[in-house]
């Protein structure tokens, strides 16, 4: 492991994450909780195979990820975060809530896998509605074969995972930034269908979770951009 050398809390962290895609490695297994080395191949575009190994046996040597044998019939190693790893998670949310102004001008041709809105939606939504029984909503972003995600919003709490939902309320689907627009409250669903969002369902439970009030200003400059691919 490279190291800074110097006597600093900082450094010494650095030391251990500061390596690129060290921390895209530990998004992925918040996001999934526990991934096989082909989850993680996959959810990570343009890293290299042998240095995905060579990451990850840095990390399983500084304690942030471990291995474990999965029982049949998956019968593969997985990885996951270790306690201390897991103490990353507010470090990745602080890193993602200050990039999101970075999303406006990405380029149209950046990656993208809809599994990653999972933790910018995770920060943005919150159950307005907590007394009402529980709200499921599919969420399909991006090209059409993308896995979709389903956000939960259930006593007062919204959980938003990878997978389909069984029975929604309402299925979302659209460009990752039109969908990312219209649940952080920038466009309101009339204007986010205006740009191609296709919405079914219940369009009580997307207000549920969405935040109380519109800021109307955003509206136009979100819609403006909406070509753009994915927030993270």
């Amino acid at each position: 492991m490279r190291t800074y050398g110097q006597y600093c809390a900082l450094a010494k962290g650095l030391d251990v994450i500061g390596d690129r895609w060290t921390l895209l490695i530990v998004r992925e297994l918040i996001i999934r909780g526990e991934a096989r080395y082909t989850d993680l191949r996959d959810g990570l575009p343009g890293i290299a195979t042998n240095l995905l190994a060579s990451r990850l046996k840095e990390m399983e040597a500084a304690g942030v990820v471990e291995r474990v044998e999965a029982p049949p019939p998956v019968a593969t190693a997985l990885f996951r975060l270790t306690p201390r790893g897991k103490q990353l998670e507010r470090v990745i949310d602080a890193i993602g809530a200050w990039g999101v102004e970075m999303m406006k001008d990405a380029p149209k041709d950046d990656a993208f896998c809809s599994h990653w809105m999972t933790l910018p939606l995770r920060r943005a939504l919150k159950d307005t509605a907590p007394s009402a029984v529980p709200a499921v909503i599919e969420v399909r972003a991006g090209e059409k074969g993308e896995e979709p995600i389903t956000v939960r919003a259930i006593d007062g709490t919204v959980r938003v995972h990878v997978g389909a939902a069984e029975n929604p309320d309402a299925v979302v689907s659209g460009s990752p930034k039109i969908i990312y627009a219209l649940f952080r409250g920038e466009i309101d669903l009339a204007d986010a269908r205006a740009s191609g969002l296709k919405f079914t369902g219940d369009a009580a439970v997307l207000r549920r979770v969405q935040p109380l009030a519109w800021p109307k200003s955003a509206s136009s400059k979100a819609i403006s951009s909406s070509k753009s691919r994915s927030p993270s």
